[in-house]
């Protein structure tokens, strides 16, 4: 088709706001999927993301629509997650699109990833095109809604649709906005072959599957391509796109959205961002691609046993592929033993990683406490960057410590302002501004460490709000910090993966949690175990599991009791044998108690 009547759209907003249940409407309005195949959020493929109500992944479908004018388009939907841990997956999508549906709950209004994500589309240079979704809610406030729309888009004259996904109302309108305001993608089939890779998937037997947005060119089966990236060739084996099921085609123009196999076996080779080009006829330039995200938490995934190793190290190559911002490397610990030390985005993202990996691949995992990035300074100007809390060196060699920082963006309601500036405070925040986007609703902006953040704050912002407010951040860099290094010893010895990096202040109050945590969590063994808090050589909090008792002096009755002393003494003595030499038993919900406290 013309590359005039095909539409690049992708659909953003905050989570739970409609967005997978709106690119359900329009597969349904444009006869995508046969009503008897049916089935809500048709693109969350995953069971994880039908699980937990969450989109996870891009996900990308075409469509065809007839105008009212007559006129036939193809519409390349990417219905994107809402969640800031995949906001990566947003940014990928833009890249891909010329224009962005931004849904806006009815009844919630604009949130921190409504803000976001706008301004990512802004800074793109897309078409914008608001939606005020789920109006037929009772305590829905459209007018309310529309005023903070204005607000963010600084601008009283835009169109906005008002429009029901769960009913169908407004979807009709919303397609033909989408054809007579998204412009049609630039290019020309005659200039070079140029393809943007925007994701990837691995199949067990025509390997990595490549989704691209085609600048310009044409691709074909049996053509030879250049990844420009490492300058490795392929041969396309398959040309298909997505409309929702895979359907090969002889042909992809430029404007065109789909996916090529080129028998491609090696997950690394693959990369998102990179451009494909045609081997004969080479572009002269790789097309910008998008700006990598720094991982900002770290954790150590192990196998739970060692024989396993090799096939997670498979496994995480393979999902390295689907998720772009993921990123591991190999390490060794001497309570673990040899596994990978992991960078995610955040801790839902960390969460999202082990559940599919383990699903997925069949493997049984073990995660260490997460972390962020420190950057010490040691006596003599020596700059490390520590990515594990037992790598912080001895506090004596230490001039000084940095942490990273955020800039926290809080919308919630106005009578909570109260409760969430004593929070923010708890967590070390430092206060910038407050805003009132109406008389409602307000916008506060904090500087926070991120460490702070990582754990249960989200859940206590909802709380606090009663589900109303809503929290985005972005990394602002590095400032110094009064840390310390929180050990926890069992029976004396460290517990390499229970160590965390905590504020000083903070130290007590932490130690003594964890360690009342751990004692409900480690199973009693056949002897004592001493589970112990400390910060360098000075302990700060301890408790004990109390030993398996067995009656050793049951068979005994009347008699001396010298016999049953002798009895005790040599059972005491076995139990402090055992407590030398015996490994302590910890079972994963101990390691998660840590993100509790």
């Amino acid at each position: 088709m013309d590359a005039r009547h095909i539409r690049n759209f992708c659909i953003v907003a905050h989570i739970d706001h409609g967005k997978s249940t709106l690119a359900d409407r329009l597969l349904q309005t444009t006869g995508a999927v046969e009503e008897r195949k049916f089935r809500a959020q048709l693109l969350d493929d995953m069971d994880l993301e039908r699980e937990r109500g969450i989109t996870i992944k891009a996900s990308y479908v075409r469509l065809h629509y007839q105008a009212k004018d007559g006129q036939a388009y193809i519409l390349n939907l990417i219905d994107t997650p809402g969640h800031v841990d995949f906001s990566f997956e947003v940014t990928k999508s833009l890249q891909a699109c010329e224009g962005t549906v931004l849904v806006v709950d009815a009844a919630q209004g604009v949130e921190a990833q409504t803000v976001a994500n706008y301004q990512l589309a802004k800074d793109k240079g897309l078409t914008v095109l608001p939606v005020i979704n789920k109006i037929d809610l009772p305590n829905a406030q459209p007018g309310r809604v529309t005023e903070e729309i204005h607000h963010l888009l600084g601008r009283d004259d835009v169109t906005i649709t008002h429009a029901s996904a769960k009913e169908g109302l407004g979807v009709d309108e919303l397609l033909e906005r989408i054809v007579h305001e998204v412009p049609p993608p630039r290019g020309s089939a005659s200039d070079p072959l140029t393809c943007l890779i925007f994701d990837s998937s691995y199949d067990s037997y025509k390997g990595v599957l490549v989704f691209v947005r085609l600048i310009d060119g044409v691709l074909k089966p049996k053509m030879s391509v250049t990844l420009m990236g490492n300058q490795k060739r392929f041969e396309v084996q398959e040309l298909g796109i997505l409309a929702p099921l895979p359907e090969p085609i002889q042909e992809l123009r430029a404007g065109d959205v789909g996916y090529f196999a080129a028998n491609i076996r090696h997950p690394h080779d693959v990369m998102s961002g990179d451009t494909v080009t045609e081997t004969a006829r080479p572009a002269a330039a790789p097309l910008p691609g998008f700006k990598r995200l720094k991982p900002m938490v770290f954790a150590g995934i192990y196998p739970a046993s060692a024989q396993e190793l090799t096939t997670l190290r498979a496994a995480m190559e393979k999902f390295a592929l689907t998720d772009a911002a993921f990123q591991f490397e190999p390490e060794q610990s001497d309570a673990l033993g040899q596994g990978f030390r992991c960078g995610f985005l955040g801790l839902l993202h960390m969460e999202i990683v082990q559940e599919r990996l383990e699903r997925e691949y069949g493997v049984d995992l073990v995660l260490t406490t997460p972390s962020v990035v420190f950057q010490v300074t040691k006596h003599g100007g020596q700059l490390l960057e520590i990515h594990r809390p037992h790598d912080l060196p001895p506090p004596g060699s230490i001039e000084s410590v940095a942490e990273p920082y955020v800039n926290a963006v809080i919308l919630c309601p106005a009578d909570t302002l109260g409760a969430l500036m004593d929070l923010a405070m708890q967590k070390r925040g430092v206060y910038r501004s407050t805003e009132y986007l109406s008389e409602t609703r307000a916008k506060l902006l904090y500087e926070m460490p991120l460490s702070e953040i990582l754990i249960d704050f989200y859940d206590r912002l909802k709380s606090l709000t009663r589900g109303y407010g809503s929290f985005d951040y972005e990394l602002i860099g590095y400032r110094p910090a009064q840390l310390a290094r929180l050990d926890i010893l069992l029976n004396g010895r460290i517990c390499e993966p229970l160590s965390s990096v905590v504020a000083k202040e903070h130290a007590y109050d932490k130690g003594k949690a964890l360690v009342e945590r751990l004692k409900t969590l480690i199973p009693r063994q056949l002897f004592e175990v001493v589970i112990q808090a400390a910060v360098g050589s000075h302990v700060i909090a301890r408790e004990s599991v109390r030993p398996m008792a067995k009656n050793v002096t049951g068979k005994c009755y009347g008699g001396d009791i010298t016999r049953k002393r002798k009895l005790w003494e040599k059972q005491r003595e076995g139990k402090k044998r055992m407590k030398q030499f015996g490994n302590v038993e910890i079972p994963q919900e101990a390691f998660l108690a840590v993100l509790k406290i």
